[in-house]
């Protein structure tokens, strides 16, 4: 059976771009007759918001989505949210470690930068060169808490995206070895996403394309820890019509901000259909009237689509 879920950080309101995420993953799980799991991602405690889940499971209520397992309503799969799940990552950690594929290091992102070879300016930062790889994970003086990092292989990831196409990425000569567990005690969102997508059984990730630079690491991820990961699916990123990312802008932007303002959730939706192609025009409409016509088509290959002047 399809499973899809959508996986929120409480950490600020929604925007226009995560109702993008979470309106095409419940498309595609409902259009193919599957679960849609709700999954808040609250692993990095210190950047979260007080009531900031419960204002997001709002939103995406307002917008008409529901959903079948998550924190509010369980499910087979609970805990729903990462701070529950600690345990889970304790043992992938622990797996990872016992197969001799994870070591201590305690370098900065200065000193890392100092002496990369291929500078990467990614959410890693730049390519990691390896300084701690050989000192495995024995205890020894350190310069400051360290992070556990993954010995990632020297080999090709090549995914088949169902949107984007074939994705075929080094992991060891774009990242390498990237981490785990970060020096403050907080698993990394790459170790999290991969242990909770496998262990909720889910089939197929939807999300934007600016998260497509984490899919190799999280397929390889899964690989080494011995199971099939799941399918991908990047829709295109959705912007403001100046071209900013609408996490970045400074207000008007967010679900709140729109239900504040008086808009019902079919002008949301219809504004968000039109950009994305679902609807030719803009128009109101409703979730469910979005998946009688749906069928996806009309998202591949596109990366990154803008919302219309005066929208926001």
């Amino acid at each position: 059976m399809y499973r899809g879920r959508f996986a929120p950080s409480p950490t600020g309101d929604l925007h226009l771009g995560s109702a993008a995420s979470a309106l095409i993953g419940w498309l595609f799980a409902r259009r193919a007759g599957g679960v849609f799991v709700l999954r808040v991602e609250d692993i990095d405690t210190p950047r979260v918001r007080s009531g900031m889940q419960e204002r997001q499971l709002d939103d995406l209520r307002y917008l008409g989505l529901d959903w079948d397992e998550g924190p509010d309503v369980g499910g087979p799969h609970a805990p729903y949210r990462q701070s529950e799940r600690l345990a889970l990552y304790d043992s992938a950690l622990a797996t990872l470690s016992e197969r001799g594929l994870t070591y201590f290091c305690d370098c900065s992102r200065a000193e890392i930068a100092r002496v990369a070879s291929a500078p990467h300016a990614g959410d890693e930062g730049p390519r990691y060169p390896g300084t701690c790889r050989e000192l495995g994970m024995i205890e020894r003086p350190w310069k400051r808490s360290p992070a556990v990092r993954l010995k990632v292989p020297n080999q090709d990831v090549t995914l088949d995206d169902r949107l984007q196409g074939k994705v075929v990425e080094n992991v060891q000569a774009t990242v390498g070895d990237f981490v785990l567990k970060r020096g403050d005690g907080v698993y990394a969102y790459q170790l999290a996403v991969v242990v909770d997508d496998l262990a909720m059984g889910i089939t197929e990730v939807v999300r934007g394309t600016d998260l497509l630079g984490s899919t190799a690491r999280q397929a390889l991820l899964g690989e080494l820890l011995g199971q099939r990961p799941p399918r991908f699916a990047h829709h295109a990123m959705v912007i403001s019509s100046d071209g900013t990312r609408l996490a970045k802008r400074a207000g008007g932007v967010s679900l709140r901000d729109w239900r504040l303002g008086g808009a019902p959730a079919t002008r949301v939706l219809g504004t968000l259909a039109s950009a994305l192609g679902l609807v030719a025009k803009t128009a109101q409409i409703s979730a469910s009237e979005l998946l009688q016509a749906f069928d996806g088509k009309s998202l591949v290959g596109r990366t990154q689509v803008s919302v219309p002047e005066g929208a926001l």
